[in-house]
């Protein structure tokens, strides 16, 4: 039966279509989302209390002979999971030093962030756990670890070094990102580019310090604040 579902936290449209037996892309181009579409633009950035229309499923029949073998292939579409595991490059002279709110206390007019860039953490050994499945590797010569995962898949790890001195682990969640426009949109781009700043959708001092820092390695003014230019950056850099 067709139903409007209403998206719920963590949920994205991979995996309410492989829930409910559909490609992302069926329920992302039925006319009934049309609206949806043109709201959200990207089909990956979807906000709770945003409504879904999934249409009845459709039974195909396919006339084939008795007394043989036939073989069906099953149309689905598995999500990926791509992870840049970056460096930070610092000189011993900082062009700048944030104060304790993240605000410069002064600033080298001859300061291009452009010029540290962060070094990708090449040939990095891990172990990625996604809803208890250990998939192990190294991360390429980008830094890079990719991997083809179920679109319903929700809770992961990833272990860098594991079963060393050197193990750093990293929790993922897998699915939900709210849209740019949301405060919880801009944060969880903002951790996930590694600028920690809270669970709270508030606007706290852990924010402001967030934002400072990712203003200053993209260029922008240092105000603390959110405007366009610090969405649009956000955007670039998270890619999507």
């Amino acid at each position: 039966m067709a139903i409007d579902y209403e998206v719920q936290q963590g949920d994205c449209l991979s995996s309410i279509a492989f829930a409910s037996g559909f490609t992302w892309e069926t329920l992302w181009n039925h006319p009934l989302n049309a609206a949806l579409k043109a709201q959200r633009g990207d089909p990956n950035v979807i906000f709770p209390g945003d409504v879904v229309h999934i249409p009845d499923l459709t039974v195909q029949q396919e006339a084939r002979g008795t007394d043989q073998t036939h073989n069906f292939k099953v149309n689905k579409v598995p999500a990926k999971l791509r992870i840049q595991l970056l460096e930070e490059e610092k000189d011993e002279d900082e062009a700048a030093l944030p104060s304790g709110n993240g605000i410069s206390d002064y600033e080298d007019p001859d300061f291009d962030p452009d010029e540290n860039q962060d070094k990708p953490r090449a040939n990095v050994p891990y172990a990625l756990v996604i809803d208890g499945q250990i998939t192990q590797g190294q991360s390429d010569g980008d830094g890079v670890v990719e991997m083809v995962l179920s679109p319903g898949a929700s809770d992961g790890r990833l272990i860098l070094y594991p079963g060393t001195p050197k193990e750093e682990s990293y929790p993922l969640q897998l699915g939900g990102l709210d849209p740019i426009s949301e405060m919880g949109g801009i944060k969880k781009r903002l951790s996930n580019l590694g600028f920690p700043c809270g669970d709270s959708d508030d606007e706290t001092p852990e924010l402001e310090d967030a934002l400072c820092l990712f203003q200053e390695k993209s260029g922008l003014p240092i105000t603390g604040k959110v405007d366009d230019d610090i969405r649009q950056k956000l955007k670039e850099a998270h890619g999507g």
